[in-house]
């Protein structure tokens, strides 16, 4: 039994992947000693946040870093960086930037929604988001002709949410950002190459801590020292609403330890072993198809794809869905593609006996 279901919630299956609404991920044996004996102790956080920035930039590849409570704050900060440059007043007035240079242009197929819009947190720093382009269709002019004296930074976002056709790519991006002398930021939440993009040559790198890493509730967003700089200091400005603690530092230091000595390509294997026999075995359930897929974006990450034609299987993608979380325990997968008829079942939160639960239950509701 776990800790959620002696207080009476019910035992979740997460099929859907590291999600923030279902708690992201699962923290090692590692990360917990760290996060306690982090919550133990008394620090000066201002210290304790150069000394992060320094142990992350070893890992990032950046001029400096800066650790943030999530993915998103790192945005909101690097905004509220960005248009600040550090100075006092401005930060004592943000998110109201207005008649400052506060304009963040992303292309228009980057306007995703996480279970927020990123605009929303663009906002947050005192940032207008400009969107460029059409949904389907970005072209260098379409960027270049947004740009103007209110122009701080352009955005890319990398993201399986992302419309991922007719985008400019990244380097086109920082060619167009640093040819108009203005920082290129990145929010890549939820990779897993944590050097990429520095070494592309993007100016801010946001990274989610609980996703890829399996940290605590954390972030981080690393990249040029001046800018790093303007960063931290948003702590005693808007920051002060988003902090991040220093037993969730500490945390995530251990998980970027463990994390660069982990065996990812052994990790890949193992669950596209639980992919492969998933659909093997849903396809075996009646009126049911299933098929292995990669993720959109392009990460070395597999999932059952599976199929529901209303006429077979006497229900919708949707009424499947809602009969999978229905009753305990509750089982929570994908849903980008319910409404073109199809669930993904992403296999790396899973624990022991989780695959067997979610065939079960299909075919339990299959049958029905």
């Amino acid at each position: 039994m776990t800790v959620y279901e002696e207080i009476g919630l019910p035992r979740v299956v997460n099929a859907s992947g590291r999600v923030t609404v279902l708690g992201v991920s699962t923290i090692s044996d590692k990360v917990a000693k760290a996060a306690v004996a982090g919550g133990q102790s008394y620090v000066v956080v201002e210290d304790l946040m150069d000394k992060a920035g320094e142990i992350i930039s070893q890992y990032t590849g950046g001029e400096d870093s800066c650790p943030t409570v999530c993915a998103s704050a790192a945005i909101a900060l690097s905004v509220a960086g960005m248009i600040s440059k550090g100075k006092k007043t401005i930060m004592d007035r943000l998110p109201d930037s207005t008649g400052l240079a506060n304009e963040i242009i992303l292309q228009k197929g980057h306007v995703i929604n996480f279970n927020a819009p990123i605009e929303t947190m663009l906002r947050l720093g005192g940032g207008v988001p400009v969107e460029a382009g059409c949904a389907t269709e970005v072209v260098v002019e379409d960027v270049e002709e947004l740009i103007n004296e209110k122009t701080v930074a352009l955005l890319y976002v990398k993201s399986h949410h992302c419309v991922q056709k007719g985008m400019l790519d990244l380097p086109t991006m920082i060619d167009i950002a640093h040819r108009h002398n203005l920082p290129l930021m990145v929010d890549a939440a939820a990779e897993e190459d944590f050097r990429k993009y520095i070494a592309m040559g993007a100016d801010l790198v946001c990274y989610s801590g609980a996703k890829a890493l399996e940290a605590t509730t954390s972030g981080f967003v690393t990249g040029k020292k001046e800018l790093i700089s303007y960063i931290k200091k948003q702590y005693h400005g808007v920051g002060r609403a988003m902090k991040v603690g220093k037993e969730a530092i500490m945390g995530l230091l251990a998980a970027l330890e463990q994390y660069e000595n982990k065996d990812k390509q052994a990790e890949v294997a193992k669950n596209v072993k639980i992919v492969d026999w998933l659909v093997d075995e849903i396809n075996q359930i009646p009126n049911l198809k299933a098929q292995k897929i990669q993720d959109e974006a392009g990460r070395a990450i597999f999932r059952a794809r599976v199929f529901v034609d209303p006429e077979k299987a006497g229900m919708t993608a949707t009424e499947l869905e809602g009969k999978l979380k229905a009753g305990t325990p509750t089982i929570h997968c994908r849903t980008e593609f319910m409404s073109l008829g199809s669930l993904d079942f992403d296999p790396r939160p899973l624990v022991e006996g989780d695959k067997e639960l979610i065939v079960a239950k299909l075919k339990e509701i299959m049958e029905a």
